[in-house]
Formats: structure tokens, sequence, C-alpha cells
């Protein structure tokens, strides 16, 4: 078809040419005058392909990246690829940003930028799950899961070293952050009261096995005062398996976040500094960092979204040391049974049923009733007398 419409081109103009009239050309060809002129204006002698068709690709496109900022782009991805630090379109913009690159080109600009550069390849070593089922926490509404962290020791510029306490919210990726220059429990108090300030109370709050959150070996069976603080307020806290960070995924990224975004870029010299820097961050990243799992949307827009009722605590209510025992209220241990068959709270050791070796159980004691209750996929299946100090 294509070499048809060429030879009509060539013919037509051979014909103008010999002197033949236009209308009798262009009706013969079944072509308009327009057409004929144009092929008759485009033909010459020094270009043998004069009758082929020419790219209608514009000479310019004035909306398009400079060719500036898509090499600051290129270098940035590259930069973060090779420190082994999130290299994907928000972590390069939040670069951008830091840099004051202007203009600043949107996360689809950054991303087109990326695949028309082939730098869309990832990482390899994802961590692919063994298969055990695991218990999982309701992450559906605002504040029904928390994941929270105690991050440290970190230093300042100089000698002054200090712990981050960081939160998530799971469903809507809202950070909590707090700095203080100790570990102690009421620092942990201090820290937890002024997230929830922020954020709210939430339903359920995951943590480590830190001495911080679940107390001490020494005293097993004694309620450490941060638990005793969410119990107080009808919070459930959920102790992930020893040794197993990776239970606390979402707020285990966003540490690495946390200390490529702000621990290692914003020099602070002294805890006046940290704590305005800290919350600088916390409410950056709430209002401006997009989540693929949010559809796109910033924490807080998903929040809004949401439109979620929360509840806050009363700033009247501030926990001291030392929080008055609760008399009702639970929390849970996610433990893995080996092949001792032995379940291990805080060191003190439960003969559990065969039939659950190599399973994650959930150990749940509750205080009214002095009890501890061991489940799997949510059915009971031991259960132990544990009267607590």
């Amino acid at each position: 078809m294509d070499d048809e419409i060429k030879k009509c081109r060539v013919l037509a103009v051979q014909r103008f040419k010999a002197g033949e009239s236009p209308e009798a050309i262009c009706a013969s060809l079944g072509r308009s005058k327009f057409w004929l002129y144009k092929w008759v204006k485009r033909h010459s002698k020094n270009d043998p392909l004069w009758f082929e068709d020419r790219s209608r690709k514009p000479l310019s496109t004035p909306l398009r990246t400079s060719a500036e900022i898509e090499e600051i782009v290129k270098l940035v991805r590259l930069n973060l690829y090779n420190q082994d630090l999130f290299c994907g379109a928000q972590a390069i913009r939040w670069e951008l940003e830091d840099l004051g690159v202007s203009p600043l080109p949107s996360l689809r600009t950054i991303n087109r930028i990326l695949k028309r550069n082939d730098l869309t390849h990832r990482r390899t070593g994802k961590y692919e799950p063994k298969g055990t089922p695991y218990p999982k926490l309701p992450a559906l509404l605002p504040n029904q899961t928390h994941q929270m962290d105690l991050v440290g020791p970190c230093y300042l510029t100089g000698p002054i070293r200090f712990y981050g306490l960081n939160v998530i919210d799971t469903a809507t990726a809202r950070c909590g952050l707090h700095s203080s220059l100790s570990k102690s429990g009421q620092d942990v108090l201090d820290g937890t009261w002024a997230i929830w300030s922020r954020l709210g109370i939430p339903d359920n709050l995951q943590v480590d096995n830190a001495m911080s959150f679940l107390g001490s070996p020494r005293h097993p069976r004694a309620l450490s005062q941060f638990v005793r603080l969410c119990l107080q307020h009808d919070v459930e806290p959920w102790f992930v398996p020893m040794a197993e960070p990776w239970r606390n995924g979402n707020i285990e990224q966003f540490n690495d976040h946390y200390q490529q975004k702000f621990l290692g870029k914003v020099i602070m010299v002294s805890s006046e500094e940290l704590a305005a820097g800290t919350l600088a961050f916390e409410q950056r990243h709430n209002s401006s960092y997009r989540y693929s799992k949010l559809g796109g949307k910033t924490p807080i827009k998903a929040l809004s979204a949401s439109k979620a009722t929360l509840r806050f605590p009363n700033p009247d209510d501030k926990p001291q040391q030392r929080l008055e025992k609760p008399e009702t209220g639970r929390y849970h241990l996610v433990r893995l049974i080996r092949s001792d068959l032995k379940l291990n709270i805080l060191g003190e050791l439960f003969s559990v049923p065969p039939e659950l070796r190599l399973e994650y159980v959930v150990a749940t004691i509750d205080v009214k009733e002095q009890r501890l209750k061991l489940y799997l996929d949510k059915t009971q299946v031991e259960e132990f007398d544990y009267k607590l100090r």
C-alpha cells in the first residue's frame, strides 16, 4: 500500500512537470489540488527520497524536562543505588528537594525518566517467607495497629547520643517520632504519650522484646511501665518473636527512611535542634511522602479520606512512674515453638502440646483472669495459671 502511494506522488509530479493541467491530474487520481501542490513543492532533484513521508514529530517540546534536570535525576538515582539506599521516585524527589533543584519534577516525570533510561531494575535478595503461618494484626482503618521501635543509640554532631522512638500507623503510614537522651522507662512513657497526642491512641501496638517495652527477665511476671500505660488506655501490646525484627516490617522499613533522609542528612548539635528537626521530619513525611499502597496519597490525605474518628489522651493525665497496676486488659507475645516444645516467656518455660511444634502461637496474658492462654490460628489450644506480681 505504501509503495502505491509513493508511486502516485511521483506520477502526479511528473505529469505536472509535463504540462498537464492540475484539474485533470487531481480528477484522475482522486486527490485535491492542495495534495498535488504539496508534492510539487517538495520535489527536489537533490533529494532522491523526496516522495517519502517525513516525521511529524515536533521540532521542540517546550514542556519536556530539561536535559540538565534529567541528568541530575540519573545521577541521584545512581548515587542512592550504589549506597544501597532507597532509590525509587519518592527517594529521588526527596533528594532533589533537599538539593534545591528547580523546577522540581513530579513523581510521574521521575518515573518516566527512569524508564526512558532503563533505570528501573530492582535489587535482588528480597526476603521470601518460609510458609509457616504467622498471626496478622488488622490494618484496614487508622489506628487499628501501630508498630513501634526504639532506635539507637544515635549521635548528634559531637559526643551527644540520643534514642529515637519511632511509630508507624500501618493503615495510613503516618509516622510519629520522639527523640530523647536516654531510653529510661520515663522517657519511653513520655515519648509514647507525645506520639499518641499527635497520632491518636491505637487499638493494638506491636513492638519488639526490648526491656524498655516488655520488662526485665529478672521479674518475668511483673508488668512493665510501658505495658501498664497501654492497658490503662485500652491498648493491647503485641510482642513479636524473639530475634525476628522483620515481623515489625513497616517500622523497620521506615527506620531506613529515617536514617537516610533525616539522621544521615540533617546536622544537629543540640537537643533543642534535635527536637525541632524530629518534629519537622515527621510533618514533612506525613504531608508529602506518597505511598503506592495508599493509591498515591500522602499519609495525611489517606487519614482524611478514611473519615475515621480518632481518640486522643487527656493532656492532664500525662504518665509518671510508677504507674498503677491495671486490673483489666490483655497483652500478647507471639512465639515460635521449637523442637523442645517449650514456650519461653521472659525466661520462664511452659510445656506445650506436640502439635504446636514449629508453629507460631500467640500467648495472651489476661490481667483480670491471671491466666496465660495459648492460641493457634485464633483457636485456644492451652491455658496456664499466670499470677502477675
